[in-house]
């Protein structure tokens, strides 16, 4: 291998509003901003791993297995124990925050080794060893997340032929964006999930079904209407929007503001808006603003979609 490879994925949005644990989009800021972690792998006597990077402290302390450390054994299980290396997790994006960050560290991860290790894995096996590694931390193997960090883009779940699920690009409109904001509340994935319930009633079980269909239809239409209208989360959100202070007031006022649709990203508790590229300066300072109100200082980016996933930087 190389003296090092450096890996970055990047950011996403899970369930775009639409698709329950099923949509997911991949992020790049307008500004040039790689917002994602990277891991390097290095050739070293024996095995080594660092934690660095601005939320690295927040993983630190947390107590839980590291994700990275996790997709190192996965991998080698598949491929081999191999050489000793030191890896290197640069953890660029805040934890438990609705952005991706558990899937973006083992995307990257898996990537860098594959690299390292000469030992490349087909997408369908990449995506499920991912899946694998981040259900560490959700519980579960979701691929909402994992699918567009890894291969870029708006990507829905579906089945696969072999039985595994696989992950279908979706088309785009080039003349939206997302408004991501990211306040600063502690909403970790578990307790996020804990308030959802166990079952969804069969009127509750259509009408999601439609929206996601309507959704889709939408994309491949170019009906911006019926996009607007299906830009909602009729499934989670209304469990776990108290979670967020300040969330009715932050959209509302992104909706007053001109976007198409607002919702929470992932389990929160960040929260995104589509809207046209003109509108989104205004959109982002209504979110912080309502945000503001609520005594949440925020973060916000203005994101095109990532169509090149995980990568080598």
């Amino acid at each position: 291998m190389s003296p090092a490879i450096r890996v970055f994925a990047p950011a996403s949005i899970g369930n775009v509003a639409a698709g329950f644990d099923l949509l997911g989009a991949a992020l790049a800021p307008l500004d040039g901003t790689l917002l994602g972690d990277l891991v390097t792998v290095e050739p070293a006597p024996e095995d080594r791993f660092v934690l660095e990077g601005a939320f690295a402290p927040m993983l630190a302390g947390d107590g839980r297995p590291n994700l990275v450390l996790r997709a190192l054994e996965l991998f080698r299980e598949r491929a081999g124990a191999g050489a000793s290396w030191a890896v290197t997790l640069d953890k660029r994006l805040p934890v438990n925050s609705g952005l991706g960050s558990s899937a973006s560290s083992v995307v990257a991860a898996l990537a860098a080794f594959q690299r390292a290790a000469g030992f490349p894995l087909e997408g369908p096996e990449l995506l499920a060893l991912a899946g694998r590694a981040e259900g560490v931390y959700s519980g579960a193997g979701h691929l909402d997340n994992v699918a567009p960090s890894l291969l870029g883009g708006l990507r829905m779940v579906v089945p696969g032929r072999d039985g595994r699920s696989t992950a279908r690009e979706l088309p785009w409109p080039g003349d939206l964006v997302f408004v991501v904001v990211h306040p600063e509340w502690q909403l970790p994935t578990a307790a996020s999930r804990a308030v959802l319930p166990g079952e969804v009633p069969l009127a509750g079980a259509v009408g999601f079904a439609g929206n996601l269909a309507g959704f889709v239809h939408a994309l491949h239409t170019g009906d911006r209407a019926l996009l607007g209208r299906c830009l909602r989360d009729p499934l989670a959100e209304p469990f776990r929007a108290a979670l967020v202070p300040g969330f009715p007031a932050a959209k509302a006022a992104a909706l007053g503001a001109g976007a198409l649709g607002f919702s929470l990203s992932g389990s929160g508790p960040s929260v995104f808006a589509v809207a046209p590229e003109r509108e989104a300066p205004a959109v982002a300072a209504a979110i912080r603003g309502a945000f503001g109100e609520a005594s949440l200082p925020s973060t916000s980016w203005i994101c095109g979609l990532d169509t090149r996933g995980a990568r080598e930087v």
